[in-house]
């Protein structure tokens, strides 16, 4: 196991204990889980470059680390009114329509290869930037108005973007 799988598998680790600071209002743990996550991505990432430590089980594990904790913290901060439900629908909807047309690409034995777009890129940096805006919100006791409802319009419209060229993308692999 190298070095960059096992800070991976931490971040998942850590999935259950920031949605537990978070059910229970302890937002400085929580804060603290999430910012750790997104350090230790960044860690792992270039150790695995550096000391050329890339694997297939990386690969995979890494991306469903990442995505785990956005849906996790978005879909809690949506149930307790921190986010706009039809933010965290459309952020949900858009990922479970990915996975699904990657499921059924390969039922039909036309797999497609997933590689992020750029847009994706954008959508989920502003997804991370909004998650830690609204956690050290809560953390800090401090109101960054006007950025959060600039980053949730912001987000919504790239979550719709990154979701259109995807689909885009897959129906001229499918044809």
């Amino acid at each position: 196991m190298t070095i960059p799988n096992l800070i991976t598998i931490l971040r998942l680790v850590l999935v259950p204990a920031v949605v537990l600071a978070m059910l229970q209002a302890r937002w400085d743990w929580a804060f603290a889980g999430f910012l750790v996550a997104g350090i230790s991505d960044g860690v792992d990432g270039f150790i695995a470059r550096r000391f050329n430590q890339q694997s297939t089980l990386g690969a995979y594990l890494d991306p469903i680390a990442d995505k785990l904790l956005l849906v996790s913290v978005f879909v809690v901060m949506g149930l307790i009114g921190q986010l706009p439900l039809w933010l965290v629908v459309t952020m949900v909807s858009r990922d479970a329509l990915i996975v699904c047309a990657v499921l059924l690409s390969a039922v039909v034995a036309h797999p497609v290869e997933m590689k992020p777009l750029f847009v994706s890129k954008a959508n989920t940096a502003i997804q991370i930037v909004l998650a830690a805006v609204v956690l050290g919100e809560l953390a800090l006791s401090v109101h960054l108005d006007p950025l959060r409802p600039v980053l949730i319009l912001l987000s919504g419209v790239l979550t719709v973007a990154s979701a259109a060229a995807y689909l885009v993308t897959w129906l001229r692999h499918m044809s």
